[in-house]
């Protein structure tokens, strides 16, 4: 299997590079940041890790340098995987970069324009760009994926805003990307998919929490945190659909990490199964629509009780996350 994942510097992106190395998968791991130079999220993280981590699992990881803002550098890349290669079998749409550029409940007419612009850019514009010059490759033989890594399902992000317009421009682009390519690809025997991780216990996620990998639940985080993931989960199901002969299966579908390990029995990395956007959808979003009522069933919301919906999603809803983990 010959692989190629764009944005595979850390996260999402680097969990599933990984896993395709798990899989035997070459994998070209393909970012901004490497040792020598970091991007403009400025982290530690760099290409030349996630090709040692490709390898280290089973594969073997190639680190290349590409911004894929630019045209020229995607197609130098492309040129490359065709010399080597002679084809691609899988291609990872991850590139995202996005962090620092977006403000939460902001209305256009107060967001930075520069930055809002800027992240439909670097989310939208590189996934096609990548496209452009990489699915030439992935349609000589048939058989060929393509999978964009966005956040929330179509189905989960239709009926609600996503923080701001930018934002939530940027992630339904990307699931739409996925149908238009499953339709792109259909007479080549292509598949293309949308696939969005949950609450992700990322590189930035676990230092912004001040936490680790290893303590990660002494985090002082909504309980939605407790039904968080590894980047392995998703990078899991993934692997498992590109070795899926029966893969067109998905073409066209916008699916989340919980849908890939239900159909493939697959876990995270403890052993879980976790499952955040049912949580969020059946016990977040129902108890802010339950008024808050005594034992005689009395709303008290007008007399100084706090709402479910006043709650809100950063407040602690007990263990009922237990049941989606």
């Amino acid at each position: 299997m010959i692989a190629l994942v764009a944005g595979a510097t850390r996260g999402t992106g680097r969990g599933i590079a990984v896993a395709l190395g798990a899989a035997g998968a070459t994998v070209y791991c393909a970012g901004r940041s490497t040792r020598e130079q970091r991007s403009e999220m400025n982290r530690p993280e760099t290409i030349e890790e996630t090709a040692e981590l490709v390898t280290a699992a089973g594969g073997t990881g190639i680190p290349v340098r590409c911004d894929f803002l630019d045209p020229a550098q995607a197609q130098d890349l492309a040129a490359r995987v065709g010399r080597e290669q002679g084809r691609l079998d899988v291609l990872v749409n991850d590139v995202w970069g996005g962090d620092g550029l977006w403000e939460w409940d902001t209305p256009v007419w107060k967001h930075d324009l520069d930055k809002g612009l800027r992240l439909l850019r670097l989310a939208v514009d590189t996934h096609i760009i990548s496209a452009r010059h990489l699915l030439p490759l992935l349609i000589k033989e048939p058989g060929g994926l393509v999978v964009e890594v966005t956040d929330g399902t179509w189905s989960f992000n239709e009926t609600r805003y996503r923080e701001n317009v930018y934002y939530d421009l940027a992630k339904m682009s990307v699931n739409r990307m996925a149908f238009a390519w499953s339709n792109e690809l259909r007479p080549y025997g292509g598949t293309a998919l949308a696939v969005t991780p949950g609450f992700l216990r990322s590189e930035a996620m676990l230092e912004g929490f001040g936490v680790t990998e290893d303590n990660w639940r002494e985090a002082k985080v909504d309980s939605a945190w407790m039904v968080s993931e590894t980047p392995a989960y998703v990078g899991r199901g993934v692997a498992a659909v590109a070795q899926d002969p029966d893969r067109l299966r998905w073409s066209g579908r916008s699916v989340s990490s919980e849908d890939l390990a239900v159909a493939y029995g697959l876990t995270d990395v403890d052993g879980s199964r976790p499952r955040v956007w049912s949580y969020i959808t059946e016990v977040r979003e129902s108890q802010a629509k339950e008024p808050a009522t005594d034992q005689n069933g009395v709303d008290q919301n007008g007399a100084g009780q706090e709402s479910a919906d006043q709650k809100g999603a950063g407040q602690d809803d007990g263990d009922a996350w237990k049941a989606y983990r």
